[in-house]
C-alpha cells in the first residue's frame, strides 16, 4: 500500500527530510529501516569522494547530484539520531548556525579585521576557547584519527607551527628529507624491516613539511601525481602494445625525433628503444638523464681543459713578447 505523500513538481529541503523519515518508519523501506550509523559509514565516505571528483573535474551537473547524495547521508544519520532520542536535524542546523555566528565576530559582532589571516587567527582562537583547549597539544589531539595519513600529518604540523615549533624556512625541511633518506637507506642495508617502516614514515612526514612550506596540500599533491602517473601509464601501455614491446620497463621508446636534433645526428630513429648509453644500462628516463649529465660533464671538462690550455699558451706567448 502506497504511503500518503504529497507529490510535487519541485521539492525542497523539508520534503527531503520527510522522505527520509517515511523511508525509515514502519511500513517504509526494509533496507532503510535496517541501516545504522556504522552500516552506512562507508557510504558517507564514498559519496564525499564523489563530490570531490565532481569538483576536480568541474562537472557542475555531477556536483549537484553528488551533493544531494551527501545531503541524504546527513539526513539518514540525523533521522537515526532522532529515533534514538539523541538529536534532530533542526538541532544540527542550530548548532552550525551558532558556530558560524560565534566564529565570525567581524560579521555578526563589532570586531574589525583587515585580512583573511586575521579571520583565520580569530577562528582558531575562538575554536580553542569554545572547545576549552588550553594548548596546541590538546588541539593536536583533537584532530580526527580517521583523517588520511598525509592530511593528518599536515594538520599536526600546522598545530606545532602555532606553538612555535617550526623551521624558519623551507631549507630546514629540505635538509630533513636528506637526513631521513640517508637513515632509510641505512635501515634497508641492514635489512631491519621495522626500522625501514619507521624511517619511511619519518621521510614521508618530512616531505609533508616541505609541502606545507610550499603552500601545498600534501594529500592533493600526491593525488595529482597519482593521476598523472595513471594517465602516462595508460599511454605507455597502449604504445607498448601497439609496438609489440613486451616489457614496459625494457628501455626508453623513441616516439619522435626532432629535425636536425642531436638525436637525429646521432642516428636515432622513431621506433628505436634505448637500452644503454656508453654501455651503461639505460632503462628509465632517470638513468638516461644521469648518463646525459655525465656526458655533458665530460664535455665541459674537456672544454675547460682546452680553454685553460689556450690561456696558458697565450700567456706564454705574451711573456715571450715582453722578453723581446
Amino acid at each position: 500500500m502506497a504511503v500518503d505523500f504529497n507529490f510535487k513538481e519541485k521539492y525542497q529541503f523539508n520534503d527531503l527530510v520527510d522522505i527520509v523519515r517515511i523511508l525509515r518508519e514502519p511500513g517504509g523501506c526494509p533496507w532503510d529501516m535496517e541501516q545504522t550509523h556504522q552500516s552506512i559509514r562507508e557510504n558517507f565516505l564514498e559519496e564525499t569522494y564523489e563530490v570531490i571528483e565532481a569538483i576536480d573535474t568541474n562537472n557542475k551537473e555531477l556536483m549537484q547530484e553528488e551533493l544531494g547524495d551527501v545531503l541524504l547521508q546527513v539526513l539518514m544519520h540525523a533521522d537515526m539520531a532522532r529515533t534514538d532520542g539523541w538529536f534532530t536535524i533542526d538541532e544540527v542546523a542550530n548548532d552550525i548556525c551558532q558556530k558560524l555566528i560565534i566564529r565570525h565576530p567581524h560579521v555578526f559582532g563589532d570586531i574589525s579585521v583587515s585580512s583573511t589571516g586575521e579571520v583565520l587567527k580569530n577562528w582558531d582562537d575562538i575554536k580553542r576557547q569554545t572547545k576549552k583547549q588550553k594548548s596546541q597539544s590538546e588541539a593536536m589531539a583533537a584532530i580526527p584519527a580517521t583523517y588520511p595519513a598525509l592530511m593528518k600529518a599536515q594538520k599536526v604540523q600546522e598545530k606545532a607551527k602555532k606553538a612555535g615549533f617550526d623551521w624558519d624556512n623551507a631549507d630546514g625541511a629540505f635538509l630533513k628529507i636528506s637526513e631521513e633518506t640517508a637513515e632509510l637507506k641505512e635501515a634497508l642495508a641492514k635489512g631491519e624491516q621495522s626500522a625501514v617502516q619507521d624511517e619511511l614514515g619519518d621521510l614521508l612526514f618530512s616531505v609533508v613539511n616541505v609541502a606545507r612550506f610550499c603552500g601545498c596540500e600534501a594529500e592533493t599533491s600526491l593525488d595529482m601525481a597519482t593521476k598523472k602517473f595513471m594517465e602516462r601509464f595508460t599511454i605507455t601501455e597502449a604504445l607498448a602494445k601497439e609496438k609489440g614491446i613486451t616489457a614496459v620497463n625494457s628501455g626508453i621508446y623513441v616516439a619522435k625525433i626532432e629535425e636536425r636534433s642531436a638525436a637525429m645526428e646521432g642516428g636515432l630513429e622513431e621506433g628505436d628503444v634505448i637500452i644503454a648509453i656508453n654501455n651503461a644500462p639505460t632503462l628509465t628516463t632517470a638513468q638516461m638523464q644521469e648518463q646525459m649529465n655525465k656526458k655533458c660533464s665530460k664535455m665541459m671538462n674537456r672544454m675547460l681543459k682546452y680553454l685553460i690550455g689556450v690561456f696558458h699558451l697565450c700567456f706564454q706567448r705574451f711573456r715571450r713578447v715582453q722578453k723581446l
